[in-house]
């Protein structure tokens, strides 16, 4: 990360742990120009930091962009969105040079699908994407938070799929985004990661991608 770099921040516990350490280097903090950020949450402790936040349509490009993965494979395929903030993540990558994957080594899968796919979804076309995903050999569920539907930042629902083995992350992203209702699905295969920063017991191991 260079001094005056407008870089995109993503959200969750892994990136909380991040912008702690961001936020214990003044010096860069002060240098950079800004930061995008993909949901309310992190927002706020960007502006907490004293980074000034950006809208989208403020930037042309950015830097890099920095989250974790809920799942990654040895290709830099990624399921994400187990914090709902998904579509906003994929919006912020989508911007980015360079995909920047920080997480722990339990992350790391051979295939995805072992992580509830979560997929952001207009409320009506909840039933009829339950029977989408059923016909895949999947079991969609939707999140709820206490005895309602959880609503995303954007005002939407969040679905969680369970049983899929996705062997063709882009195919499978192809296929689904298509879908009426369907908002963002959390497989990141068009905007995968340029590099992973894997925590590991013997330290941190750096995992780039072709």
């Amino acid at each position: 990360m260079k001094a005056a770099d407008v870089i995109g921040v993503g959200t969750g516990s892994t990136v909380n742990h991040f912008i702690k350490a961001l936020g214990a280097n003044q010096a860069l903090c002060q240098s950079l120009k800004g930061a995008v950020s993909s949901s309310e949450a992190t927002t706020v402790l960007l502006k907490g930091l004293g980074i000034p936040v950006l809208d989208t349509d403020q930037v042309d490009s950015l830097s890099i962009y920095i989250d974790g993965a809920d799942e990654i494979d040895h290709a830099g395929y990624m399921v994400k969105g187990g914090g709902a903030a998904l579509t906003r993540e994929k919006i912020v990558a989508s911007l980015a040079r360079s995909f920047i994957c920080i997480a722990d080594e339990s992350k790391l899968v051979k295939t995805l699908g072992k992580f509830p796919l979560p997929v952001e979804i207009i409320p009506m076309a909840a039933s009829q994407l339950t029977r989408s995903f059923c016909a895949l050999g999947g079991s969609a569920k939707l999140r709820l938070m206490g005895d309602k539907p959880l609503v995303t930042d954007n005002g939407q629902y969040i679905l969680d799929v369970t049983g899929l083995q996705i062997q063709d992350p882009l195919s499978f992203e192809s296929l689904v985004s298509q879908w009426a209702g369907v908002v963002t699905v959390g497989v990141f295969a068009h905007q995968r990661a340029s590099l992973c920063l894997l925590a590991t017991p013997q330290g941190v191991k750096k995992i780039e991608f072709n």
